[in-house]
């Protein structure tokens, strides 16, 4: 399998490029990973790779983010559950002559585990010391927001997944919250918006996450009807460092043009239009 990542780096011409493209596969093979420990009769995809593995988002992103479907109190079941999914992704990469190591937080209400590869940039021959590891932060949720809704997808996208995931009107409830919640700017949140809102087939937010997950997590905000939420994210727009934001998500762009869109008066003419 090394041979098809090595293929993928050679039909690039940037290193940057290339370093993307890595991780992606990598994330690919730890789903993968995943789904053969039957992480997904529980674990449900969500966030920004969520939306580029299933419905092509022209973005990369970095982490694995999934929700559990039904909250569950931590303890030593949760945490060795966590821990021995983790540690079978490990084992996979390993019997593919990867070297990898895992950083561990499985007691958290959100778990969390790093996967890394340490100096594989530098063997595939990326610009990169070698010394220099590649990491990809897998995170779930045990207790999360109240109200979303989830179906299986099948996605080919270097390999078969099988995924159990948000539907898309709960994750863009979950891309809103991230937008309304957030203490810092987070342009791939932007982009994401305007992707959102330009695709006038994809559904309204699930209002009833929406709003259950600003409760949870203290935000004081009420959210009354699309209306409302569309009024909501253009006032946070407007106080906006949009050099910030468009500096995060530039790099991540798999079509760099498109950053001539985003911004600020054309993402607040689409949250008009409805």
């Amino acid at each position: 399998m090394k041979d098809q990542i090595k293929a993928l780096v050679d039909s690039r011409n940037r290193s940057i490029e290339s370093t993307l493209v890595v991780r992606e596969y990598l994330q690919a093979r730890i789903l993968e990973a995943l789904q053969r420990s039957s992480a997904f009769q529980s674990w449900a995809f969500l966030g920004g790779t969520a939306l580029r593995f299933l419905y092509g988002m022209p973005r990369f992103s970095e982490d694995l983010d999934f929700s559990v479907e039904e909250s569950i109190e931590p303890g030593p079941a949760v945490r060795d559950e966590f821990t021995r999914i983790v540690e079978n992704v490990r084992r996979v990469f390993e019997a593919e002559t990867y070297t990898v190591g895992i950083r561990i937080r499985p007691d958290q209400i959100v778990q969390s585990a790093f996967i890394d590869f340490p100096g594989l940039l530098f063997e595939l021959g990326i610009p990169a010391q070698k010394t220099q590891k590649i990491s990809i932060k897998i995170e779930v949720d045990t207790n999360p927001p109240p109200g979303a809704a989830t179906e299986v997808s099948v996605v080919r996208k270097h390999v078969f997944l099988n995924i159990l995931h948000y539907d898309k009107a709960s994750l863009f409830a979950g891309k809103l919250h991230a937008l309304l919640s957030r203490s810092y700017v987070k342009g791939r949140d932007l982009y994401d918006l305007l992707w959102y809102l330009s695709d006038r087939s994809w559904p309204e937010p699930n209002l009833k996450l929406l709003q259950s997950a600003l409760r949870q997590t203290g935000t004081e905000i009420d959210i009354e009807s699309a209306k409302n939420w569309r009024t909501l994210v253009s006032k946070r727009l407007k106080g906006l460092d949009w050099d910030r934001v468009v500096a995060d998500v530039a790099p991540f762009l798999e079509r760099s043009r498109e950053i001539e869109l985003l911004t600020r008066e054309y993402l607040l003419s689409l949250l008009r239009e409805a």
